[in-house]
């Protein structure tokens, strides 16, 4: 009777483990981890949260040339549009896109751009550093592109500055240079963007 009493009892413990196991395994719904002892679930529905600056995908562009000019470029749909100093901008919150044209006897080429472009954007732009130099290819042909940060303008509401990206290309053609000058907040992803207005240059004459 001892005997059978033993086997019955780890019988029973033996069963117990078996259905522990099982009920371990059963699948849970994902959640985050929210602090010591606590979940949160992650809704994939929640809408994206993009930094500052960020130019939405689904953003139209439409072609413009500016008075008497001898180009177009593609600039962002419904973008507020002045003109002074025979420099063209089209502005949007904190993103900026200005078009000029200048006369020029030759292409300016990366190295004149470091010992005279440079210096001068030094002297006239607010908060100039971090600037760079390179050689870039678009459908217009090459161009010069000089990168650096600068100070954004005075908020009116606010009364503060950021620190913008820009982008400054310029391209020859007959005689003259093509200037695109394209800026937004430091750490907006506008790369595609930018590719798309300074891809889109054509000469109309």
């Amino acid at each position: 009777m001892r005997t059978r009493s033993v086997v019955a009892a780890s019988a029973a413990v033996v069963a117990l483990g078996v259905a522990g196991c099982g009920s371990s395994s059963s699948p849970s719904a994902p959640a985050a981890s929210g602090g010591a002892g606590q979940t949160t679930t992650v809704d994939p529905n929640a809408p994206e949260v993009n930094p500052a600056g960020d130019i939405p995908d689904n953003q139209a562009f439409v072609a413009y040339s500016p008075p008497r000019a001898d180009y177009a470029v593609k600039v962002p749909e419904g973008w507020a549009r002045t003109t002074s100093g025979g420099v063209t901008s089209f502005t949007d919150k904190l993103n900026r896109v200005q078009m000029q044209s200048v006369p020029a006897k030759v292409a300016l080429t990366a190295r004149d751009a470091r010992s005279t472009e440079i210096p001068k954007l030094a002297k006239r732009v607010d908060g100039f550093k971090a600037p760079s130099v390179s050689t870039v290819t678009r459908s217009a042909g090459a161009a010069v592109r000089i990168t650096y940060q600068a100070s954004s303008p005075v908020d009116p509401v606010t009364g503060r500055s950021h620190t913008d990206a820009v982008e400054r290309y310029v391209f020859f053609h007959n005689g003259k240079d093509v200037v695109l000058t394209l800026s937004g907040p430091k750490g907006a992803d506008n790369v595609d963007p930018w590719k798309i207005v300074t891809d889109s240059l054509r000469y109309t004459r």
